[in-house]
């Protein structure tokens, strides 16, 4: 089948960010996270890619996400990551590629190790041939969705095949974990946090959400202070609560008071609904670490209180039911 052709643009049709989504794809694994990151920079590095059938101008932020049996790729403005278009692509018509993508892989490893150069060859030849047939099925099931070159539809997939089977997905449909919503203004610092604490201290007995009254931008240096304790946020995209899908959640936790005001007036199903007045580390003057120290305070106050405040929902379990989707 033919594609749509297009003529891209090297200075605004590509991808200068990656994020994923710390809900489906969640691993505490150091060599997943590596295989991660490595994919992600890869296809930053050098890409051509635009968003079909949309009036817009790149480059553009990746948001990734795994819903069921489809990888969610939600395109974004890199500054504001406001919603630019979203498509599910179906993993089914990829299974047999990503297990042969695994296999080869491994096989390629091993032949490095103790095969002859001739035997390399063979297998980096075969690997070389599946990326393309990935490749050309990835750009075809986005024909008038997006619009990517060869080389950028290989990459994609080397990404896909590296958080597709490490992904713990949970399913909120089915789900009776408890669910908690952090709220600040903009979803880029306070909120984030609390989240990333909560499903650290409780992985996969929870479902903690965040996000902002307004949109917000990813900021470096919660990337920073998190890191300091195991925790990539590299991963988060900012979301408004516009964008939330569920509508109910056990607890509620607001951390500023616009979120306050602004959750109120949303008419969200509460359990319960808390305000934690918490500074706002970006309104810090100084020097850099001054305004570090301030965002150390956050997280370490942030770590004390989620964990105290969640062990005893947790234990309890969801008393709201499931969560429509």
């Amino acid at each position: 089948m033919a594609l749509t052709p297009h003529v891209f643009d090297a200075k605004t049709d590509r991808v200068i960010a990656v994020t994923l989504d710390p809900n489906t794809i969640t691993s505490i694994d150091p060599d997943e996270v590596h295989e991660w990151r490595i994919a992600i920079y890869d296809l930053v590095e050098t890409n051509q890619f635009h968003p079909a059938r949309v009036t817009s101008h790149g480059p553009y932020a990746l948001h990734v996400s795994i819903v069921a049996n489809y990888i969610v790729l939600d395109v974004r403005n890199p500054d504001t990551y406001e919603p630019i278009a979203a498509h599910y692509l179906s993993l089914t018509p990829f299974r047999r590629l990503i297990r042969d993508y695994f296999r080869i892989r491994d096989s390629y490893y091993e032949a490095i190790k103790n095969a002859s150069t001739y035997q390399i060859e063979t297998v980096d030849m075969a690997r070389r041939g599946l990326h393309n047939d990935a490749a050309e099925l990835l750009r075809t099931r986005l024909d008038n969705k997006l619009e990517i070159d060869l080389n950028t539809a290989r990459r994609l997939f080397t990404l896909i095949c590296a958080v597709q089977p490490y992904a713990r997905r949970i399913d909120e449909r089915e789900s009776t974990l408890p669910t908690v919503l952090f709220v600040c203004s903009m979803n880029s610092v306070r909120s984030p946090i609390a989240a990333a604490l909560a499903r650290k201290f409780f992985p996969g007995r929870v479902i903690a959400r965040s996000a902002g009254v307004r949109s917000g931008k990813a900021d470096g240096f919660v990337h920073e202070v998190m890191e300091e304790i195991g925790v990539d946020m590299s991963v988060h995209t900012p979301h408004t609560m516009d964008e939330l899908v569920a509508n109910r959640f056990d607890l509620v936790v607001t951390l500023s008071a616009d979120a306050d005001e602004a959750v109120k007036r949303r008419g969200l199903e509460m359990g319960a609904i808390e305000h934690w007045p918490t500074p706002d580390p970006t309104t810090v003057e100084g020097n850099r670490e001054a305004v570090l120290s301030a965002y150390r305070t956050l997280r370490d106050t942030l770590q004390k209180r989620v964990r105290e405040r969640l062990e005893p929902l947790v234990a309890a379990g969801s008393q709201t039911g499931r969560v429509p989707v």
